[in-house]
């Protein structure tokens, strides 16, 4: 059953991964811009539908700044270049801190497990 939650994380990862697949397939030029999106589409909706709301949120903000970087540094015409790399840094940066976050998390569960286990 999708539940709203669910739901949610598969648009925003379509959304999401439809704009890096529109920004990639500018990039290319020609008729490939329509294969890019499609598979930017349906990348989203895998990573949404496994629940990968993190690192999509990280991609969003990696687009949006880096769009807005390059718009101040290089003018209006390199908007998309910004974004592209933007949307690649925030990917990276998001699964480096969801690793961090996940070994933060294992570590703290095992401490309690340890201290339980102690006190009886």
């Amino acid at each position: 059953m999708l539940t709203k939650g669910k739901a949610f994380d598969i648009a925003l990862g379509m959304a999401v991964m439809g704009t890096v697949g529109t920004l990639i397939g500018d990039t290319m030029g020609g008729g490939l811009m329509p294969l890019a999106i499609a598979i930017g589409v349906v990348l989203g909706a895998v990573i949404g539908f496994l629940g990968g709301r993190r690192f999509l949120i990280s991609i969003l903000a990696g687009t949006v700044i880096g769009g807005v970087l390059a718009w101040l540094m290089a003018g209006v015409d390199r908007i998309w270049v910004g974004a592209g790399a933007g949307a690649a840094m925030g990917g990276f940066l998001g699964i480096q801190i969801s690793m961090l976050l996940d070994v933060r998390a294992a570590k703290k569960a095992a401490t309690e497990q340890v201290e339980t286990s102690a006190s009886s």
